[in-house]
This record gives C-alpha cells, structure tokens and sequence, in this order.
C-alpha cells in the first residue's frame, strides 16, 4: 500500500520542531537580552545619581564644618538643582523657647535623590528613605548638652539649576562661633525638618526622647528631642556666611 501524502516522515516533523525551537529560543533571548540592556542602563542611571549624591554630601559637610575662618568648596554638578531653604533650630526647656535660630538648609536635587545640609548634619533621601549620613553636632554627655548649630547667612543666588549642562557652583564659607553657657535646665531641641524620621533616628541613637510637634505653625514638622534630667547646655553658634555663586 502506498504511503498518505499527507503524513509527514518521523524526521521531517522532528526537522520542522527543532526549527521552529529554535526560533522561539532566538526569540526570547532578543526579548531577553533586550530587558537586561534596559535593566543596566537603569542601573548605571541610578547608580550614578546615587555616586552624586553621595559626592554632594561629603562636599556640604566640608563647607558647613565646624572649622572656623574662611572656607570655600566647589560642588560639580552634571544634573540637578541646589537651593537654600527656611529652616529653624529651637532650644527650649520648661518654660519655653530660650532660643531660636533661622538656621537654613541648602539642599541639592536631582530626580529621586536629595541631600540636604542642616543643623549640622547631612541627610541623603533617594527611593529606600532618608537617612543622616553626616552626623550633627548634638551631644550629650555627663550631665552636659552641647549643641552646635551652622547658621546660613546666604549671599548670591537662592537656587541654581544645571539646565542639563555641567557647572561648578563654589560655597564660600567664613564661620565666626559664638558661645553660650547655659544654667542647669530640662532642655529640649527642635529641628525643623521634611524628613522627621532620619532626624528621630539620629537623636533617638543619641539617647534622646523624641516626639514631633509643628512649632511655628508654617506645616513643616520638628522632631524635638527631649534628654534625661537637668544638664548645662552649651550653645555653640556658627555664623556661616554662605555666597552661592556659579563658577569658580
């Protein structure tokens, strides 16, 4: 009997599926291959925001350090914008405010990624949280409370905004410290900050008590941060004269 045309042999059919297996394993690696492109290119992206970051922070905390005299830091920027804010520093005990300071906040951004120098300290905010990645000047010890806060008096421009081209900005600094001695009090410190739990994390490590309060009224929440029994503060104040200029 003649063989059905329409049957195919045993080896063409397993031909046709190996061709057609390859095919589709061609198929999905491109696909494959094409996800992992778009997925380093994210990484690579990210990565570099974080590096710059990163970068920013180390040069906030050199140009609002606590060395007295003159000062000036070169901040490079590729992308993002860097301003100076309102924020406000209180010093309180039982009775009420014993000192308030206008301190300031200069703040750089760039998509995701935010770093702001304040108070002291550096805290870098990106799609994981905010976290305080130079520390204040905020110690207690032995019945004591020493508090050191930067306070900007910024010159030049508010903000300065990359545009998408490469610039310098320069921050010329020139801190002149005052010191206050304080009597024995309950005192407690409140920093003005739109990222309350970096800041409770911080001062919680340091053995305060923290709760958060909008002292002013202006919507923008304090942490204060609350230390165990009478100590003698003292108050460090470190007039920072901060000229914002683009360029060297």
């Amino acid at each position: 009997m003649s063989a059905d045309s329409s049957v195919s042999a045993p080896g063409n059919d397993r031909a046709q599926t190996a061709v057609v297996g390859v095919a589709l394993l061609l198929g999905i690696t491109v696909l494959a291959v094409g996800g992992l492109t778009a997925t380093a290119g994210s990484i690579v992206e990210d990565g570099s925001a974080s590096a710059a970051a990163t970068r920013v922070g180390d040069d906030f905390e050199t140009a609002l350090g606590p060395a007295p005299g003159d000062r000036e830091t070169t901040v490079e920027l590729a992308t993002g914008t860097i301003q100076v804010v309102n924020r406000t520093v209180w010093l309180l005990d039982d009775e009420g405010v014993v000192w308030a300071g206008h301190a300031g906040a200069i703040v750089y951004a760039d998509g995701g990624q935010r770093v702001t120098g304040f108070a002291g300290a550096v805290v870098q905010s990106d799609d994981r949280g905010s976290r305080v990645v130079a520390p204040s000047r905020v110690a207690p010890a032995n019945g004591t409370l020493y508090v050191g806060v930067p306070v900007l008096n910024a010159s030049g421009a508010d903000g300065v905004s990359t545009g998408g081209h490469r610039l310098a900005m320069t921050l010329r600094t020139d801190a002149r410290t005052e010191r206050v001695d304080l009597p024995a009090s309950s005192y407690r410190i409140g920093i003005e900050t739109p990222t309350p739990a970096a800041w409770e994390r911080h001062l919680q490590a340091r053995g305060a008590t923290t709760s958060r309060r909008d002292i002013d009224g202006d919507g923008t929440p304090s942490v204060v941060a609350s230390f165990e029994g009478e100590r003698t503060a003292y108050l460090v104040v470190h007039d920072v004269r901060l000229a914002v200029e683009v360029g060297r």
